[in-house]
């Protein structure tokens, strides 16, 4: 099977850099990207700046092919936005990589080729089936592996308290949004000033949302923003401010604090939702398992964190932590309860193995529901993973990941954040995206995630 091409999910940064990786290793690759373009979803949250430098969302295994062109790269020390780490990465990274990448590919399924996963015999002598849909049909691929980076930017956490829908809560899709409103954009603010706003989350995107819908109310005083925290009190949502070693982090927690001292948001604690309705207006009413609703609400944006949609691997055999949805050797490295993500091991192939040969989860989609990755981490997977495949496996045991002091993450930063507010690393909670993604990178929250989240 060493001829066929390794199949990577995403050509977004985790997925872009083990493409890199395999190529380096002269590794047959092929990336299937459903986007027109190479980060299609960092560019959905472009208006967000990263926690994380540039420094840390270069790929080590990219730089040696963009070396072959005319690429610049950035001042290592600034912290682009989601619209730079497209334009002026991946993008180019893309297409050095050329034909290995494709587009408008949706994976929507993979098997091992005539065996459902029932089936024990040829497991590990049949290549897998990559079953993708694209504008001119349905295709097959047959591959020798699979790495899926595709993320978690497309299944957000719902609004709902107990991690399904609200009872109303689809019926209302046009007034609830689940990503970071961009209100630098002409009809993003005006679809919020003046409005009631109620914001679902505590995490990092969930901070930034709140910072920027402050600043609108300052200057559209009738702008009312309820803040719905599941948690009985604040408690660390803020971060540790001035002391936290991570000053981009506790610069984003402090103007969350000074908002709501401000008075600008009403916090509401403890608050579940249950069911969404709509008042004799047509504005909503939120209505919680136990307590007072809110109502009179005009948008609901909800930053409840992301989840991995596993619906297209159901014919191969995954072994996942049973709260987490990550490896079962990953997860305890990775639980929030225990880890941010300066905290995290760095972990390889070891970790990231599945019963079905050859299938591998990496990036973001590989953390399952938690919400500590960073595009470091995501990069050091890959290139242990690139490494096995290609039979060095001493280079696939070894780490050689060395995390700076600060830590690094991604995830949703300031809007603008001023040079002064840039000059320290960051952390996610929440994400992005997929990478810095942390949020996004920390791909989401944000990505990147950097969740990358």
């Amino acid at each position: 099977m060493n001829a066929l091409p390794v199949v990577v999910v995403g050509a977004g940064p985790v997925g872009l850099a083990a493409a890199a990786e395999l190529a380096g290793r002269g590794v047959p690759v092929l990336v299937l990207e459903r986007g027109a373009h190479a980060g299609a979803a960092v560019a959905q949250w472009n208006h967000v700046r990263l926690f994380s430098r540039w420094a840390e969302l270069i790929a080590p295994a990219a730089r040696p092919i963009l070396a072959e062109s005319d690429w610049r790269a950035p001042d290592p020390a600034s912290y682009p936005t989601g619209a730079e780490w497209v334009t002026r990465y991946l993008r180019p990274l893309a297409e050095r990589l050329g034909e290995r990448v494709r587009y408008g590919a949706e994976v929507v399924g993979v098997a091992r080729r005539g065996r459902d996963r029932v089936v024990d015999a040829g497991r590990d002598t049949e290549p897998l089936t990559v079953h993708i849909r694209t504008a001119a049909g349905d295709e097959r691929i047959a591959a020798q592996a699979l790495i899926d980076a595709s993320g978690t930017w497309t299944a957000p956490n719902p609004l709902g308290g107990d991690g399904l829908p609200a009872i109303g809560e689809s019926a209302a899709a046009e007034r609830i949004t689940y990503r970071v409103p961009d209100l630098t954009d002409p009809a993003g603010r005006s679809r919020y000033a003046g409005k009631h706003i109620a914001l679902a989350g505590s995490g990092h995107s969930a901070l930034t949302a709140l910072v920027a819908f402050a600043a609108l109310a300052a200057e559209h005083p009738g702008t009312r923003i309820t803040w719905l925290l599941r948690r009985g009190d604040i408690g660390a949502t803020f971060g540790g401010g001035a002391s936290d070693q991570l000053p981009a982090r506790g610069a984003l927690g402090e103007h969350g604090r000074k908002a709501v001292e401000a008075g600008r948001v009403e916090v509401v604690y403890g608050f579940r939702t249950e069911t969404v309705e709509r008042d004799a207006a047509g504005r909503l009413v939120l209505i919680p398992a136990a307590g007072a609703p809110v109502e009179a609400v005009d948008e609901v944006v909800v930053l409840t964190g992301f989840r991995p949609d596993l619906s297209w691997l159901s014919e191969v055999r995954l072994e996942l932590d049973a709260t987490l949805q990550a490896p079962t050797a990953l997860a305890p490295l990775i639980d929030p309860n225990l880890h941010s993500c300066g905290t995290v091991y760095p972990h390889g192939v070891r970790e990231l193995a599945h019963p079905e040969p050859g299938v591998f989860l990496a990036g973001m989609k590989s953390y399952g529901r938690a919400p500590t990755f960073l595009a470091m981490t995501g990069y050091e997977q890959v290139r242990s993973i690139a490494a096995a495949l290609a039979g060095d496996h001493e280079a696939a045991a070894r780490v050689e990941l060395v995390l700076p002091d600060t830590g690094v993450c991604g995830g949703s930063g300031l809007f603008d954040a001023p040079a002064e507010e840039e000059s320290g690393g960051g952390c996610c909670s929440t994400p992005a995206a997929d990478l810095a993604l942390s949020a996004p990178g920390g791909l989401p929250q944000l990505p990147l995630s950097e969740r990358i989240r």
